[in-house]
């Protein structure tokens, strides 16, 4: 049985921050359904009561887990569009990083591409509709405008300069790629601009 006073001994964040991690490992391990609030108070050995203090409930945890992954990428998004300028610099840069983040946290992108998030987080929007991909769609968007990319529904457009990276990732998470994610990225790119890029 988990021991509450190690609880006192960690700061309110740290112990949110404990939680969320052992959350998404397990969420993305065994699933959503599969996993109890004891599961996550085991892993991350904070007591069942201190989690119901910060979270309420699983899909409180869930849900703050879901928020924090979105803000972090608009966060990365943002940076991009302050440090390039052109539609082609700015969609080569969040390829990359979409690739950077499936390799260095794979547990991340399982959460946001593979777990139907509306089944236990029902009042929230599709994936797709989520705020970091809102914002490749206005990059593409706004490459129509200034002439780089061809006049097309915007929506077509970021599903086929970015739908073959994002296949390559489910590929890399479901583990059936010969070789490592990174050693796709150019060859991937350059496909996916050629599909749109007015030459």
């Amino acid at each position: 049985m988990l021991n509450a006073n190690r609880d006192i001994q960690r700061t309110p964040a740290h112990t949110r921050s404990q939680v969320l991690t052992h959350a998404l490992n397990l969420f993305t391990g065994q699933g959503y359904f599969n996993t109890s609030v004891h599961d996550i108070a085991h892993a991350s050995k904070v007591s069942v009561g201190s989690i119901y203090h910060h979270f309420k409930d699983k899909e409180g945890i869930a849900r703050t887990l879901y928020e924090e992954l979105l803000t972090q990428m608009v966060e990365e998004i943002t940076d991009i569009l302050r440090n390039h300028t052109t539609a082609h610099s700015r969609c080569r840069a969040i390829t990359e990083l979409l690739f950077e983040i499936t390799v260095v946290t794979p547990e991340t992108m399982e959460f946001i591409i593979y777990a139907k998030h509306r089944e236990f987080l029902p009042g929230e929007f599709p994936i797709c509709s989520s705020k970091p991909f809102v914002m490749m769609r206005e990059i593409v968007a706004e490459g129509m405008e200034t002439g780089e990319i061809h006049t097309m529904d915007p929506t077509v457009a970021t599903a086929c300069l970015f739908g073959g990276s994002i296949r390559l990732i489910t590929g890399y998470l479901d583990g059936v790629l010969e070789k490592r994610l990174p050693e796709y990225l150019e060859e991937t790119w350059t496909c996916g601009w050629r599909a749109v890029a007015v030459v």
